[in-house]
């Protein structure tokens, strides 16, 4: 069972015997899909019996293999009934054919048992998965045929028919047969864990690698130096094609087989194909650096914003500090498109120097020939001893040149198990020395090519010592006049085209290969850049979101009094209570009182009375009575329009009294 390390939840069906009757199942369904193939193809009756009794009995195992306990429990059910259903009906059928069979054998009476056995097969399967398979078709072909066989049996042949048991068994055709898992399940497949490592021997591989990159470099530089010293060097001897023009008339052989050469990679039409695409290329990555540094500056300018409006309450990181790395991706991009445009411009300069000469190598043999200047022969020369030293050298330029070929493939092409090294040392130590073994794999790989690589340089030198000195001598003795010297010349441009066209074409297709990588590089820069402005513009959302919901719920400062005359609706004065009566009685001069007036119904001072009623003699003094200027402005400030009205009747009868 394979159980979750996480959640400890059990994967059921993860089980031998699920999966052993899942297995069985697959095989079964294969079987019945050759047996679908053999009825539609119209096979032999007997062919077809053999494939459906063994289709029959592949679902048999499936099903005892199903109705296990451990497996019962985890199909669906209905796959178990199918399952059943389909050993009966598969056997009914292999029996019907069968039958077929004994008929054209003119086995009467075996068809009929045959036919019976089916008819009860089927209706077993109809009985168990009849809701889940269809068998209609299958049983009215049965009982058509059971019933002619029958009548035909008792009226014409009158054969006895066979017990079931007495049957001979169907013979069984297995055709789908399970097959052994490889491993790769597919030659393409990688795995995913074959560089999984500690992080130690991540690193160390890391500096391997920075290693073994370095030497490779200096000495694949080391060796095309040379090489374009070399040819720089023959090509102003115009070597060899002196020594193949002696007789002034025809293309020199080296000559042709630097045409072939330009012809072969498309000559100077491919060149201004190339060189037309790099500025598209260019561009495209410029956009992508321009577009990419445009979303950094307005999430900025957004972030500056924000910072001058909500000040020191907005405290999320600078978007200036936050995005330095991704700027300085942006200036180290731009510097590399920069340093591209100066190769673009210096390869165009060079096309431009030898364009004629490249087109003129495009061309046939006769019409280089046409396009070399004629000079006087020189034949005698030919078999001279200068000419013949100047071939011999010229023979081991080539071998040089071949020498180096294989040089540069074998130092790109070494291939080493550093993993399995410092993963021993790892286990054995518990530490990796990397210098150490780095150096030594290093050293031991390519030791021998570094020593080649200085042993051809020495050549070289040599050979070109040689080769400068002989074809002085052979300047020297060759007869030399205007026309020679202009064919010359023009030989040697031609060299030298061939040679820059070599060059530019190299070049170009590095340099091609440089921005298709690099636009793939920049369109992920790009995508970061995307992902880290959607990243803040969310996050300045929520911040502003949280900010405006902080003020807004931030309690209002204290109004300032409003002035009398601001009021808009007058506040009614308090009614004096029996406590406040009481004291002002304490506190006030006692008047006297009339037989009219009782004692707690008097006026007690002289600015308002205690009740609603009031004096009515004269004991009460008139002073008692509330003067206009003051009962007036408190009559203003009632809100109580029936207390208003009533104070205005106690007032006026009071004022009427008096």
């Amino acid at each position: 069972m394979v159980w979750s390390y996480e959640s400890k939840i059990s994967t059921q069906d993860l089980q031998p015997d699920v999966l052993k009757s899942l297995s069985l199942i697959m095989i079964a369904q294969a079987q019945e899909s050759f047996l679908k193939k053999a009825r539609q193809d119209k096979m032999k009756d007997s062919v077809v019996a053999k494939v459906a009794h063994a289709t029959s009995n592949l679902y048999q195992d499936a099903m005892k293999q199903c109705q296990k306990l451990n497996v019962k429990g985890i199909l669906p059910k209905d796959w178990i009934t199918t399952v059943t259903a389909k050993h009966s009906y598969l056997q009914a059928l292999a029996q019907k054919y069968q039958a077929s069979v004994a008929k054209n054998a003119q086995a009467f009476g075996e068809e009929i048992s045959r036919l019976q056995q089916a008819k009860k097969l089927l209706a077993d399967a109809a009985a168990v998965g009849g809701t889940l398979l269809d068998f209609t078709d299958l049983q009215g072909t049965i009982q058509r045929s059971l019933a002619a066989a029958k009548k035909d049996n008792d009226f014409i042949y009158h054969e006895v028919v066979p017990e079931p048991a007495a049957l001979k068994p169907i013979d069984s055709a297995v055709i789908a047969k399970p097959t052994a898992i490889s491993k790769p399940l597919n030659s393409k497949s990688i795995d995913l864990f074959e560089k999984l490592v500690p992080l130690v021997v991540h690193e160390a591989l890391n500096a391997f690698e920075s290693r073994r990159s370095e030497i490779i470099n200096r000495e694949i530089s080391k060796v095309r130096e040379s090489t374009q010293l070399l040819d720089s060097i023959l090509v102003s001897l115009n070597l060899p094609a002196s020594i193949e023009d002696l007789s002034g008339q025809s293309v020199p052989q080296s000559v042709v087989e630097k045409s072939l050469a330009v012809q072969a990679k498309g000559g100077l039409h491919a060149l201004e194909s190339m060189m037309n695409n790099l500025p598209e290329l260019l561009t495209r990555n410029r956009e992508i650096i321009t577009e990419s540094t445009k979303l950094l500056d307005e999430e900025a300018a957004s972030d500056a914003q924000m910072k001058e409006k909500f000040g020191q309450k907005w405290t999320r990181t600078p978007s200036t500090k936050l995005t330095e790395t991704l700027r300085s991706e942006a200036d180290k991009y731009n510097a590399i498109l920069n340093n591209a445009i100066q190769a673009d411009n210096i390869v165009r300069e060079k096309f431009n120097n030898n364009k004629i000469y490249i087109d003129i190598l495009g061309k046939t043999e006769a019409e280089l020939s046409k396009a070399l200047p004629a000079a006087n022969a020189a034949s005698a020369l030919k078999d001279s001893p200068v000419v013949k030293k100047l071939r011999e050298f010229m023979a081991e330029v080539d071998a040089i040149k071949a020498e180096r070929e294989v040089m540069e493939s074998e130092l790109k092409g070494s291939t080493f198990n550093m993993s399995s090294a410092f993963l021993s040392s790892l286990a054995k130590d518990g530490a990796i020395n990397e210098d150490v073994i780095s150096n030594q794999q290093l050293d031991q790989v390519y030791g021998p090519l570094v020593e080649q690589v200085q042993d051809s340089c020495r050549r070289q030198e040599i050979l070109l010592s040689n080769i400068q000195d002989a074809n002085t001598q052979f300047s020297s003795a060759k007869q030399t006049d205007t026309s020679a010297q202009q064919r010359e010349e023009v030989l040697r441009q031609l060299a030298t085209g061939h040679n820059t066209f070599m060059e530019l074409i190299s070049n170009l297709e590095e340099g091609t290969k440089f921005y298709n990588d690099l636009t793939q590089i920049l369109v992920k820069y790009q995508s970061k850049c995307s992902d880290l402005c959607f990243a803040r513009k969310t996050e300045k959302e929520e911040l502003l979101r949280d900010l405006t919901q902080s003020i807004a719920n931030q309690p209002s400062q204290n109004t300032p009094s409003a002035p009398a005359h601001h009021a808009t609706e007058p506040t009614a004065a308090p009614r004096p209570t029996a406590a406040t009566s009481s004291a002002r009685k304490a506190s006030s001069t006692k008047f006297p009182t009339g037989n009219n007036c009782a004692t707690t119904n008097c006026c007690t001072t002289t600015n308002c009375c205690t009740t609603t009623k009031c004096c009515t003699t004269t004991n009460c003094s008139t002073r008692n009575a509330l003067p206009y200027t003051t009962w007036v402005p408190r009559l203003l400030y009632t809100t109580n329009v029936y207390t208003t009205l009533h104070r205005i009747y106690s007032y006026a009868s009071r004022i009427q009294s008096i």
